[in-house]
């Protein structure tokens, strides 16, 4: 077990130095009765530091409240109207003008979703897709627009004929010729990206007995080897990505770029569905944040970054289906946060690893109790989660002191931080000590969730932590 966490640290640098941080987006979607008006959607976007939106739709009253506040848009043509976009060149003419040409470029529509899961709609609106693609972005070229707005269709996962392992990646053989290779032809053409829906969630709470939950939130895990090319997976989101990677390959697609349109794990479900809840929504989407703007590709495609877009901004109401439906927003429609998690850059470099409980800013105490504090100048500590119990706190610390990782020395007996002579003080220096020297990179302050970074120094006596070696 040592050893394969020493691998996931070294595999998680390596894969940092290859490739620059990532972007995430959100899903502002709007099925509910209780929202908030645009402008004050907007603002909330801003003040949160979004620079990116997906919306579902090309609702007037939104595009106009986005306009000059630089927020990039990706706007959608619904299904419904797929048949009549492939059918009818003037009636695609007809919706760019009144749905893009219109608002473009105060509004930065940067991207149409044409469809999304269509694949997956059981209004049978497949074979409609590729050409009502072609002849939208034939609007957009009269309107000199196709240089300056992609366009692309969302796919679910469900896509795929296999996704596991990863390597087996390949899409069902009844897509493929009629509607896979013209689609991906086109993206070529037009230069731009393959859109997919991955949700871990799903193949997790359909699977909880064999898929790890640890491997599902991004965090700490031995990790699966792909038997097919022999590569380490620390993720059931790279796994999925990577699986659509080599489907594209197979096809000898691989010059063709993904962007992850949706994302996300639910606060709340049905009984049945296992994993749904507060604590692993947070980590979920924290973590997810961490992983993607800290930078890396997927083990197939290191150097390529990742953008991604959360699914959603609220809880919707009026969602029908399963409870978790309703319970995918990062806010409540009053704006108030479900949970509270970094979303950008700066609050990564002044904020923890995202904690079960999701809660940002915390510090602990030297019985291991758990207290809010404000967020810190950038510097940041690794502590004991005192909370996981004593069998798992003690493995963590053997690991952490075991062949030279941490500085454990000051712990021992009559050294300087053997007083308070705990198990939570003893475990955060341990920790801490191993943080610092792995310059406190993403991945090094988790230890199977007995750990979690705080941004003010931790008080345990008169022990100090280290800052940096």
């Amino acid at each position: 077990m040592a050893s394969l966490r020493v691998s996931y640290l070294l595999l998680l640098l390596s894969i940092l130095a290859f490739a620059d941080g990532g972007s995430i987006g959100i899903n502002y979607g709007r099925v509910a009765n209780n929202l908030p008006p645009p402008s004050k959607v907007v603002e909330l976007l801003k003040s949160q530091g979004f620079d990116q939106v997906k919306l579902y739709d090309t609702d007037s009253e939104v595009l106009t409240a986005l306009a000059n506040s630089d927020i990039s848009v990706t706007v959608a043509l619904p299904n419904e109207l797929l048949s009549s976009t492939a059918a009818d060149q003037s009636f695609a003419d007809n919706w760019v003008q009144t749905n893009i040409s219109q608002f473009y470029p105060a509004t930065k529509i940067e991207a149409i979703c044409v469809g999304n899961e269509v694949f997956a709609d059981p209004n049978n609106t497949t074979k409609f897709l590729v050409p009502a693609m072609k002849n939208i972005h034939a609007s957009l070229a009269k309107y000199s627009l196709d240089s300056a707005i992609k366009i692309s269709s969302p796919v679910a996962l469900s896509a795929l004929q296999s996704s596991y392992p990863s390597s087996s990646g390949s899409f069902k053989s009844e897509l493929v010729e009629p509607v896979i290779k013209p689609m991906l032809d086109l993206l070529r053409q037009t230069g731009s990206y393959f859109m997919v829906n991955v949700y871990p969630f799903f193949a997790y709470s359909a699977n909880s007995n064999d898929i790890s939950l640890d491997y599902s939130l991004f965090k700490q895990n031995p990790g699966v080897v792909d038997s097919g090319n022999g590569l380490r997976y620390n993720s059931l989101f790279d796994a999925q990505v990577d699986a659509v990677f080599a489907a594209l390959s197979a096809l000898k697609y691989d010059d063709v770029k993904i962007a992850v349109t949706e994302t996300g794990w639910p606060s709340l479900g049905d009984t049945n569905e296992i994993g749904a809840s507060h604590d692993n929504a947070a980590s979920y989407n924290g973590n997810l944040v961490r992983r993607v703007l800290t930078g890396g590709g997927t083990p197939l495609r290191p150097q390529d970054q990742l953008d991604v877009f959360i699914f959603a901004l609220f809880n919707e109401n009026e969602k029908t289906g399963p409870i978790s439906e309703r319970n995918y927003g990062l806010f409540y429609p009053s704006e108030q946060k479900v949970y509270d998690i970094p979303l950008t850059q700066a609050e990564l470099d002044g904020s923890q690893s995202t904690p079960v409980n999701g809660s940002k800013s915390q510090q602990v105490t030297p019985t291991g109790n758990v207290t809010k504090t404000s967020v810190g100048s950038g510097q940041t500590w690794c502590v004991a989660n005192g909370n996981v119990g004593e069998e798992k706190l003690q493995a963590a610390l053997d690991y952490a002191c075991g062949q030279g990782r941490a500085d454990c020395q000051p712990i021992q007996p009559d050294a300087t931080c053997y007083n308070p002579n705990t198990l939570v003080a003893h475990a955060s220096y341990a920790f801490n000590s191993f943080y610092q020297k792995n310059a406190r990179s993403a991945g090094s302050c988790d230890f199977g969730g007995a750990a979690y970074v705080v941004t003010q120094p931790p008080s345990f006596g008169t022990c100090n932590f280290p800052t940096g070696y």
